[in-house]
């Protein structure tokens, strides 16, 4: 009988420490939700599994009256501590599009104006927040030294670490001030890949003192930051065998302990190639959070989820006291989390008309002060006839969720000149040699973030090219190019008015690049 006792008792201590372990872990994951509202399933699962954190994107919103209800029912669910996050980094990646269109990072890098990026990270805020949104995956601190790069591009504010750090870490304290938390990425550095960790692994291969330098240096000065996110890259210097979202030495060796991090680190989303192909969802959020993460960003579909959650009860339940998954442990990161949301509360606030009008004019100014020539394009008089090339596929690349149609950059044109356009599927199958020569004005404009491929690059110049996504696309193309480093409808509005001859373009290149020929 003594014997019958004591194992039911073990069983029961055991379900305990899994009940304990499943409710701690609901706490430590980040995930996406289906749908545009929230329904009983959804909410269950996040009441069942103490879930605080949601991330939202394009496929959630349809306007600010249903995205302000669907956030207010996530607090509603998820309680005083619900942290719901949103990528409003400004450029091609934003999730609430009729928001203020926010220039990206490089255009305010080519306005090089302290002021005016704090005057954008707190507009932004202010929209977010009017949405029920407090935490903010933004700014970009990636220093983009590599042109080859697929997936940072104009999210970067530039090459130079000084100048970027000054203007991401502005925008940074405007968002503050509106009581929106940011979360700065990628940590250590997402600049110098070739790779996009969407789908595979990088390797940054650099020398600690070559990180140092460069690529560590703007994380070193967002001390303040309240929050940091891993990147899916491996840094040999800093640890050879592990992508830095799942090394103890760069998350708690070198952050937490080197230079005293005391915000709240989150992971990318596990759902990306880099770490789900080679590690499994599961396995991996287990090992991040025993490298140092706070949080799991455990996004994908309910499968995805409910294996991380499984994935880390199991290593909750059976860790050590003194562990990095022990209870000690824990209670700093949830201390951490519930700081977070204590610090940036998540609550709907008014966006006055008036408000917004002004942000709206502030926005059009930004993009406008970043336009940047290269080589010596001229504006176009009235009624020019122009051939208009552009791809048919205005395709999103992982991270933006949707390109710029080619009608649209036509039907601005339009409005003052005459435009055949001429669209391609793809511009390694297009005969650029069948365009035919007959006097019209020819302009290529570039609406996806895609470099140019050799045929392009080889046997082909447009009379003026306008890079409306990838600044580095100029490197391709041997024409002048017009540069806007984004297409929000306000940045096409500067396109049409520097055409006309009624706007300067002012911005200077914030990176590295060869000048197409005058």
């Amino acid at each position: 009988m003594s014997s019958s006792v004591n194992r039911t008792d073990s069983k029961s201590d055991h379900q305990g420490k899994l009940s304990a372990a499943r409710r701690i872990a609901g706490q430590l994951i980040m995930i996406r939700m289906p749908g545009t509202v929230l329904d009983e399933d959804s909410a269950q699962f996040l009441r069942d599994n103490h879930i605080r954190a949601v991330c939202l994107f394009r496929q959630n919103m349809v306007n600010a009256e249903q995205l302000s209800k669907l956030t207010a029912d996530l607090r509603a669910v998820m309680g005083p501590n619900a942290l719901i996050g949103i990528d409003q980094e400004g450029g091609a990646v934003v999730r609430a599009t009729w928001l203020p269109a926010p220039p990206s990072a490089m255009s305010l890098g080519a306005a090089d104006d302290v002021a005016l990026a704090r005057a954008v990270g707190a507009a932004v805020a202010r929209g977010v927040k009017s949405l029920g949104f407090n935490w903010n995956f933004a700014p970009v601190l990636d220093l983009n030294n590599n042109p080859a790069n697929p997936v940072i591009g104009e999210r970067s504010f530039g090459a130079d670490p000084q100048r970027a750090t000054e203007l991401a870490l502005a925008w940074m304290e405007g968002s503050l001030e509106q009581g929106v938390a940011c979360c700065v990425k990628h940590f250590p550095g997402h600049g110098d890949t070739h790779v996009d960790s969407h789908r595979d692994l990088p390797t940054v291969a650099k020398s600690r003192a070559a990180l140092d330098a460069l690529e560590l240096a703007p994380f070193k000065a967002a001390m303040r930051a309240p929050a940091m996110m891993s990147a899916h890259i491996v840094y040999p210097a800093l640890d050879p065998e592990h992508p830095a979202t799942l090394s103890r030495k760069i998350l708690t060796d070198l952050l937490r302990k080197e230079w005293d991090y005391r915000g709240v680190i989150i992971t990318d989303g596990m759902d990306m190639q880099a770490i789900a192909g080679r590690y499994g969802v599961g396995n991996a959020a287990v090992r991040a959070l025993a490298a140092g993460a706070d949080m799991v960003m455990a996004l994908g579909n309910r499968n995805t989820q409910e294996e991380t959650l499984v994935s880390l009860t199991t290593a909750l339940a059976s860790a050590a006291v003194d562990s990095e998954l022990g209870s000690a442990a824990l209670a700093a990161r949830l201390a951490r989390l519930d700081g977070l949301a204590a610090t940036y509360p998540c609550a709907a606030g008014a966006y006055s008309f008036l408000t917004e009008a002004a942000d709206e004019r502030l926005m059009a100014d930004a993009w406008r002060r970043g336009l940047t020539l290269v080589g010596n394009p001229q504006p176009l008089a009235a009624a020019t006839k122009i051939r208009l090339l552009a791809c048919a596929d205005a395709a999103g690349d992982g991270v933006a969720e949707a390109g710029l149609p080619a009608a649209a950059i036509a039907a601005v044109l339009a409005r003052r000149y005459d435009v055949e356009l001429v669209t391609f599927e793809d511009d390694d199958s297009f005969d650029w040699a069948s365009l035919p020569d007959d006097g019209r004005t020819v302009i290529l404009a570039s609406t996806t973030r895609l470099r140019y491929g050799a045929k392009a690059r080889q046997s082909w110049r447009p009379d003026l090219h306008l890079a409306l996504w990838n600044p580095f696309q100029t490197l391709d193309i041997a024409a002048p190019a017009l540069i806007t480093y984004g297409f929000a409808a306000a940045a096409l509005e500067a396109v049409a008015d520097w055409l006309a001859g009624n706007l300067e373009a002012r911005g200077k290149m914030p990176v590295a690049t060869v000048n197409a020929p005058q």
